[in-house]
């Protein structure tokens, strides 16, 4: 993908800097066995009473994922090894600290240990906490079933974090997992070169609690379960990603937005507006600008379809008794993301109509104001049963659009490694 590097420059010098930690923290990573695999698997729960989703490491931990999170933060045990300040991990997540959280200066160099910035993005709350080590494990996979043994990452550098950050998360979670390129985020930590597991990481965000969706670590091919044993790899399409400076989120370039095939929204030739990509922003959030002329072409194009009474945070609603639906959900109009390299990311009904009721349906895009920072953020449900791979070697996202067109569900990756002829 083509950029001006001289607009990163910020970032080519944090990168190298990021290659020095890696090599340092990957030289902890102990695999039990000799391993045939390359990609590393574990399951992903959704909450429904906070919309947020969680990844499930060393067998029984849970860890709220964020993609835009700098390192994994967790309520530390009384006792717990601290880091020192003048180590090159420290000085490596600098870039990373909170503008949010009041600076700490170290009144001692002699036994000044290494303090970060936890965020709990969904209070945009943030904690002064040592930087400590911890060991993590997690499945190996053939990209079918997990295996039968795990990789072990020893004395792998997160975050402590106080109690008070856990507020507003699910019950009995131990903290968050963050995934963005910080030289200790999660998928930085497991993309092990020495394990020859490949930088690309994989989201595949389940719709129900009843069942978890799937995250991998690593290359494919990736299977569901019967009807559709395809590798999910081969129905992507792909984007650049956008870096942006003093940002550690995920953004691609976004055009404009399309309703039912007629263009309502223009962000640039260049797509400079972008589109950021959230797990813990639970609905698509469009500033003003943007909002309210998407908002009246939708309301335009399902005209023919009774309304019901608005349900906050939603500002359209539907009444879907005789609506029927399709393989993709609701019958309305369809919703393109034009990106900036070509091509669409399609939206359907199961994307874009939140149910609320049996007989209520609300269109699950919300006003983000007329000083939003981000001018899109994509949410978690628009990803919902859509397969997202984070290929950071060649700096590109792939996505599926909805999975429900090749009758399969991120909730059907076999955990239980039952036989399926």
């Amino acid at each position: 993908m083509s950029r001006k590097q001289n607009n990163y420059s910020y970032f080519f010098l944090f990168t190298t800097l990021s290659s020095i930690v890696f090599i340092f923290s990957s030289s902890n990573c102990v695999s039990g066995l000799a391993q045939p695999y390359h990609a590393l698997v574990a399951p992903i729960t959704k909450d429904l009473k906070t919309s947020l989703y969680s990844i499930t490491l060393n067998i029984n931990e849970k860890y709220v994922i964020d993609l835009g999170g700098p390192f994994l933060w967790y309520r530390c045990p009384k006792r717990y090894p601290t880091v020192p300040c003048s180590s090159p991990v420290c000085s490596s997540l600098k870039p990373y600290s909170s503008p949010s959280c009041p600076s700490l200066m170290c009144q001692s160099k002699a036994h000044c240990t290494c303090v970060v910035t936890p965020v709990n993005p969904v209070t945009n709350k943030c904690s002064l906490a040592q930087l400590t080590q911890k060991d993590l494990s997690i499945s190996w996979t053939n990209g079918s079933t997990p295996a039968n043994s795990t990789a072990k990452f020893n004395k792998q550098y997160v975050s402590c974090a106080p109690q008070s950050l856990l507020n507003s998360l699910p019950a009995g979670v131990s903290g968050m997992a963050g995934l963005s390129r910080s030289p200790v985020s999660v998928s930085t930590l497991f993309m092990s070169r020495k394990l020859k597991i490949k930088k690309q990481f994989s989201v595949c965000l389940p719709g129900t609690d009843s069942a978890p969706g799937v995250m991998f670590f690593g290359d494919g091919p990736f299977r569901m379960v019967p009807p559709t044993p395809a590798d999910v790899l081969s129905f992507l399409a792909y984007t650049p990603l956008v870096k942006k400076p003093k940002s550690a989120d995920y953004f691609i370039s976004l055009k404009g937005i399309n309703v039912n095939n007629n263009k309502v929204v223009t962000l640039g030739a260049e797509g400079h507006g972008g589109m950021k990509l959230s797990t813990v922003v639970p609905y698509t959030t469009l500033s003003s600008l943007i909002y309210k002329p998407f908002l009246k072409a939708f309301v335009k194009a399902t005209r023919g379809i009774p309304r019901a009474p608005r349900v906050k945070p939603f500002k359209y609603c539907l009444n879907t008794t005789n609506l029927g639906s399709t393989r993709v959900g609701l019958p309305v109009a369809a919703i393109d993301l034009v990106l900036g390299k070509g091509g669409n990311w399609t939206i359907f009904g199961a994307n874009s109509m939140k149910q609320v009721s049996d007989d209520v349906a609300c269109l699950a895009f919300v006003d983000g104001g007329p000083e939003a920072k981000q001018p899109v953020v994509l949410g978690s449900f628009q990803i919902e049963n859509n397969f997202l791979s984070f290929d950071l070697e060649k700096s590109r996202l792939g996505f599926s659009s909805s999975l429900f067109f090749i009758r399969t569900t991120c909730a059907n990756f076999n955990f239980k490694g039952e036989f399926w002829g």
